[in-house]
């Protein structure tokens, strides 16, 4: 079977997603909208691809295209009116990160889909990288269960634009990556969490720039971000740098493709013996390539993808804790 998708969005991500969806050998790229009709036609040109209907409403495109999904690559703040349209239709949607622009929008986005009895995904696609793989795995089954994880994401990005001006830059719009990571490697839940955010003097962002945050999560686990999108020099992974400590030994990742974990091998004298062992990493589709895929074989098998909206609103509830903390100077609990 072939998946008809409707495509909303023609900005620089929408045009990502569209090649994306072009490439797919079992989706077929029916419809592209976008409140600047001239921007999903320029998109459509852009691909060199026919046969794709264009329209400023979505609405009308829905009854035109009639798709298997929804893609929707729309900012954060129309998040909500494009995927609750598409569900009360009966469509299934993927969407871009993050979910909402709030909670109450995001809670009502997953009550949509269950009203709908339809699936409403988030492309969470830094989860679709072998090295994060790689590394959940060396956690669990070298280290166990870590009850310490800490990670660290220092850039000095210089984008200039709307995040400049933004609050709660850091939070906002980055630290959900870093945090949804922390859930997929501990395998735990967001319980509580306390952050205070600053923004060093040389910084060129109005708002916070830089944070710090230690969440408490199930299963005894703490988890520690720190963070900064004004740290000039010696710059981390985007992907940032982890250390997982559990009761077998600790796990590290650079947030590149150095993957270890030091294995406790023998105990006694004031060190424990330990062993490397260097992690197998398994090429696999990445990023929204990764995420498509999960998707359509939900679609295909009924099977829930990693970024189903019941789970991926916990990330997105660790972002607005952490702001609620920061605001406030108290420890706040994790409300989803």
């Amino acid at each position: 079977m072939t998946f008809r998708a409707l495509l909303v969005g023609a900005g620089g991500m929408g045009r990502a997603w569209g090649r994306n969806l072009v490439n797919n050998s079992d989706v077929s790229l029916a419809g592209w909208v976008d409140i600047r009709k001239e921007a999903a036609a320029s998109a459509v040109e852009q691909l060199g691809v026919s046969d794709i209907h264009v329209d400023d409403d979505f609405a009308r495109a829905i009854s035109v295209v009639r798709p298997d999904f929804v893609v929707d690559v729309t900012i954060p703040e129309s998040h909500h009116d494009v995927t609750l349209a598409a569900l009360e239709a009966g469509i299934p949607v993927i969407g871009e990160k993050p979910m909402a622009h709030s909670m109450e929008a995001a809670r009502a986005m997953v009550a949509a889909s269950e009203k709908a009895g339809k699936l409403y995904m988030v492309s969470q696609s830094r989860r679709y990288d072998s090295r994060i793989t790689a590394y959940r795995k060396l956690v669990q089954d070298v280290a166990g269960t870590p009850e310490i994880l800490n990670s660290d994401f220092y850039i000095g990005a210089h984008f200039g634009g709307f995040r400049d001006e933004m609050a709660h830059v850091l939070l906002l719009d980055m630290a959900i990556h870093t945090f949804d990571a922390a859930r997929l490697i501990s395998g735990q839940d967001p319980v509580s969490v306390y952050c205070e955010e600053f923004n060093p003097s040389w910084s060129w962002y109005k708002g916070a720039s830089s944070a710090i945050a230690m969440f408490e999560m199930t299963q005894r686990v703490r988890y520690t971000y720190r963070g900064s999108w004004s740290a000039e020099g010696a710059n981390t992974s985007w992907e940032a740098e982890w250390r997982a400590t559990g009761p077998h030994g600790t796990a590290m990742w650079n947030g590149n493709d150095e993957v270890w974990a030091d294995k406790i091998v023998e105990t006694g004298g004031f060190h424990s013996k330990t062993e490397r062992i260097d992690a197998a990493i398994e090429p696999e589709a990445g990023g929204i390539e990764g995420s498509l895929r999960d998707f359509i074989n939900a679609l295909t098998t009924g099977k829930l993808p990693m970024g189903e909206c019941h789970d991926n609103i916990k990330s997105l509830a660790m972002v607005f804790a952490a702001i609620e903390s920061a605001e406030t100077g108290q420890r706040v609990k994790v409300a989803v």
